[in-house]
């Protein structure tokens, strides 16, 4: 399927532009708007990984977004920079998830998006960007997430609409498991419908090609791993095929 790609600028309200990346079936219109799937990345920024997840989404006929979270479209491969620019968008949550929304709106304007038919996926910092925008009660119906940091802005309730599934690492040093048991227990008391799938062997990041490279230049537990990625994406596709069509 031939798609179209392009940059979403949304500006907040005191003047940072988030540099989004857009990517689309070429047949998508407003006489024949598809499904909208929001993309929320890694903490290196809008880089060459959830760009191209975008863009497999689109191909598999759905209208894609990579978030840019952080603004003004930064992009970093440098451990300790990236983990300082997540450590000032969750020093100000609402700000965060004000911005997550801004996006949410610009992206649901756009010609060729159904927005009332929307999901999301987030690795790693932005799978907590996509629980934490269903906790907000935000219109999500589907959240994914790759092994994602799973700690909450405040605990769902009766506000969390979306169902979930969660791809998590078992041997995810950085997300441990009982971060996954107080998520499920979260879950439950909140009446989510979610299903958590451990992937044995896999390390934090193991869908991003990158991983080893990454964790080779900044000493960091990190490791791709093919097997869980490929298993993982495929149960992801099913279960938004499920829940948005």
């Amino acid at each position: 399927m031939s798609i179209k790609t392009f940059e979403l600028i949304s500006t907040t309200e005191n003047g940072v532009q988030l540099i989004s990346y857009v990517a689309l079936p070429e047949s998508a219109s407003n006489d024949n708007p598809v499904t909208g799937i929001l993309v929320a990345p890694e903490w290196w920024g809008v880089v060459e990984h959830p760009k191209s997840v975008t863009e497999r989404l689109a191909k598999a006929g759905y209208a894609a977004v990579a978030m840019d979270v952080f603004g003004e479209g930064k992009l970093t491969t440098d451990a300790a920079m990236a983990n300082m620019w997540m450590e000032q968008v969750l020093a100000d949550q609402d700000m965060l998830m004000a911005r997550c929304q801004l996006i949410l709106n610009d992206f649901s304007d756009q010609m060729g998006v159904n927005g009332d038919n929307v999901g999301a996926i987030g690795f790693c910092f932005g799978g907590k960007v996509v629980l934490d925008m269903a906790r907000e009660g935000m219109p999500l119906k589907a959240v994914a997430t790759f092994h994602g940091n799973l700690s909450p802005k405040q605990p769902a309730d009766k506000n969390f609409a979306a169902k979930v599934l969660v791809a998590h690492g078992g041997a995810d040093s950085m997300v441990t498991m009982d971060a996954v048991e107080g998520f499920k227990k979260e879950m439950e008391a909140a009446g989510v419908d979610y299903t958590v799938d451990v992937y044995d062997d896999a390390k934090h990041g193991f869908t991003n090609p990158q991983a080893d490279k990454r964790a080779a230049d900044n000493d960091a537990d990190l490791g791709y791993n093919e097997a869980a990625a490929k298993q993982s994406w495929d149960k992801m596709m099913d279960f938004m095929k499920a829940n948005l069509g």
